[in-house]
């Protein structure tokens, strides 16, 4: 279901728009840590990271769950999920935006913030993380 909050962010590129819709998505099922490191300078392989973690292996596979859904109404396919089963680092690919939902102790051991430290952090719009359950 798509979060239901009335927020709407004016976003001109496609792959950021994305990004910030999977943020408010992640949000939605109480993700933390919430990231987005542009790394267009850095990779050939896509334009974004979407970076957050959750505390249980089923909190994570919400969180991966519930930005597949709202990305899918949306219009936007995944082109693979990896991970999903286990739910302790699932990553969804969309191609230009890559999604990393990580298990706690998980994210500190991969720490892509560090491994990536060249990518510009994108500031999040505080409003995306205002939950649908306030309202």
């Amino acid at each position: 279901m798509a979060p239901d909050n009335t927020t709407v962010i004016e976003v001109e590129e496609v792959s950021l728009a994305k990004a910030f819709l999977a943020v408010q998505s992640a949000a939605n099922k109480k993700a933390e840590t919430v990231r987005i490191l542009d790394l267009k300078e850095q990779s050939s392989f896509t334009e974004y990271f979407m970076i957050c973690s959750g505390q249980s292996d089923r909190q994570v596979q919400a969180i991966a769950d519930s930005i597949v859904i709202d990305l899918k109404e949306s219009g936007f396919m995944p082109i693979s999920v990896e991970g999903y089963r286990e739910g302790r680092w699932i990553i969804v690919d969309y191609g230009d935006m890559v999604v990393h939902v990580f298990l706690d102790a998980l994210r500190d051991f991969y720490n892509l913030e560090d491994l990536w430290h060249h990518a510009r952090r994108i500031n999040i719009p505080q409003e995306l993380f205002i939950t649908s359950m306030q309202h």
